[in-house]
């Protein structure tokens, strides 16, 4: 079967790590995908006429109802749909696209999503039928660089100390837009580290609002402790979780975070802010720690940095979940069953 895959494909994102990772499980089992970025087209007459080509698409799936799932309106042919995150989250409250992404789940052979939360919440908000939604966690996996350099990494983001071996790096890994928030806890800190210059939080990943971008960069000059680091390769950046000491995550809205995620799998401690998509899959004091202020995050830090064995706790219990929770050859399974439902 040839199937036409859309997705958001900003590169090193989330989005776009899940989209190739589920095209790998839909090419594994036989079947041609092709992957295409939502950006290429302007609407679903767009796609209509893409369907018209040889070789003809049999089937078709998207991540994100709105961005993705809209576009398949006029498509022709049966199609299944995977909640992004910001669709359920942030998109529903827009009166004219939930109309969209109501028609879009209504024509859907099945739509995936990643926690039982966001099941519950499409159901809720966009009316959909509880038996079409199938709850699939994200499948992990992680693999570090062996030629990354730390001090490299430290110097060249601006982090200048002797004392590499004692310092504590909280890295904050998002895309550059608002929905990350990565300025919230700048100035909490800012103000920390004035106190312990001993840790620096570092904001590290690809620029997703170029305007947005520019207030991040002008910010983070103004302040102490806080640097911006340049986007890394997926290895590389594993290779620079695993020598921080904590994960951290400021969005106003989640799906399901891999970054949250990856951290579990790499042993990094993880704090989250305490937000319907993380509180799915961060239990906290057990598997990470959730915080609902700046204040509270500081407060939650120093804490972490002194207590070896909550820092074993979490790490321990982290590792484990996505040992038991994310396991890509379930994920792999279920989107091939998924994808035979198409036929």
């Amino acid at each position: 079967m040839r199937l036409l895959f859309l997705a958001c494909l900003s590169p090193k994102t989330g989005n776009c790590t899940t989209a190739e990772r589920i095209r790998n499980h839909i090419v594994a089992a036989g079947h041609t995908c092709v992957l295409c970025d939502t950006r290429e087209f302007s609407s679903a007459s767009d796609v209509s006429s893409l369907m018209t080509q040889e070789p003809r698409v049999e089937a078709a799936l998207a991540i994100h109802l709105f961005k993705g799932g809209r576009l398949l309106l006029d498509a022709g042919v049966p199609f299944g749909v995977v909640f992004g995150g910001t669709d359920v989250n942030e998109d529903v409250k827009d009166e004219h696209k939930r109309a969209v992404m109501e028609e879009v789940l209504r024509k859907a052979r099945f739509a995936v999503a990643f926690t039982d939360a966001l099941k519950e919440q499409a159901q809720v908000l966009l009316g959909c039928e509880n038996k079409k939604i199938r709850v699939q966690p994200q499948g992990i996996e992680t693999k570090v660089a062996l030629n990354f350099c730390w001090s490299d990494f430290l110097h060249s983001t601006g982090v200048l100390t002797k004392q590499v071996e004692n310092l504590h790096v909280f890295l904050l890994v998002c895309g550059l837009r608002r929905v990350k928030d990565p300025l919230y806890l700048l100035e909490a800190f800012a103000e920390w580290h004035s106190q312990n210059p001993l840790v620096v939080l570092i904001i590290i990943g690809p620029v997703i609002d170029p305007v947005f971008t520019a207030e991040v960069e002008e910010s983070v000059k103004r302040s102490v402790g806080v640097f911006l680091a340049a986007d890394l390769s997926q290895e590389e950046l594993h290779s620079a979780m695993q020598k921080s000491f904590a994960l951290v995550n400021s969005s106003l809205s989640e799906g399901m975070s891999a970054a949250i995620l990856e951290a579990m799998d790499l042993g990094l401690p993880v704090l989250a802010r305490d937000v319907p998509g993380n509180a799915a899959i961060v239990e906290h004091k057990v598997t990470g720690l959730l915080y609902s202020s700046p204040q509270e995050f500081v407060s939650m830090s120093r804490k972490l940095l002194d207590d070896r064995e909550l820092q074993e706790r979490l790490v321990r219990n982290g590792k484990n979940y996505i040992t038991t929770c994310h396991n890509p050859v379930k994920e792999r399974i279920t989107y091939q069953k998924l994808v035979e439902t198409l036929h």
